[in-house]
């Protein structure tokens, strides 16, 4: 039943794809000083977090860095892992995005390279990706083999998904493990194994 969901919702990916309006028309970017272009309160300008000055309309899927954090001596860099591309593509529903999450953690975590620099792994909230953050002042090249191995770690995952139970998850039945499956194996096939310099550093 499974195989027959994930096989479903990949036919649903790719015609989505095929027939979805061009970004620039479903999506347009907002004019200097129109909503969303800049946020007020209490009459200070905020500017933009780093996040959203990345040129969505241009960006692939790959890794990236988003941010470096300094704090003393000690830095941390978080990574944009987008598996699809940015109002073009789909975006991943929660059920698999929660597995690759729960699969995902679990590996860095006891990766014995890297358990002892791992801050955070998790989903973005635009459902086209992940963010990682790591310990160090880092580059996208740095993590490419880690990062390799842990979609190669979800793609041939088998048997029951780590902390998926009431006890351990507070949403623990909102899991497609035969979906998670699917999309580490596009992210892997299509961008990860050889990855060019394209797919990480962020487009102009």
């Amino acid at each position: 039943m499974s195989t027959w969901i994930c096989l479903s919702r990949e036919r649903r990916f790719k015609a989505a794809i095929i027939g979805r309006p061009p970004e620039s028309a479903a999506f347009p970017r907002p004019s200097a000083g129109a909503p969303g272009a800049m946020t007020v309160k209490k009459g200070k300008r905020m500017e933009k977090i780093a996040s959203f000055t990345v040129n969505h309309l241009k960006l692939e899927p790959g890794i990236y860095v988003s941010r470096k954090d300094h704090f003393g001596n000690v830095t941390l860099t978080t990574f944009d892992l987008r598996m699809t591309a940015p109002n073009r593509e789909p975006v991943m529903n929660t059920a698999e995005l929660h597995t690759i999450e729960h699969l995902g953690a679990t590996f860095l975590r006891n990766d014995p390279q890297w358990m002892d620099r791992v801050v955070y792994f998790g989903p973005m909230g635009c459902r086209t990706g992940c963010y990682v953050i790591l310990e160090g002042d880092l580059e996208s090249e740095d993590i490419v083999d880690l990062i390799t191995r842990m979609f190669e770690f979800i793609r041939d995952f088998e048997g029951d998904i780590p902390g998926a139970a009431a006890r351990d998850c507070g949403n623990y039945l909102d899991q497609n493990l035969a979906m998670a499956k699917w999309l580490a194996k596009r992210y892997l096939d299509h961008t990860l194994y050889g990855i060019t310099k394209e797919h990480l550093v962020y487009p102009e």
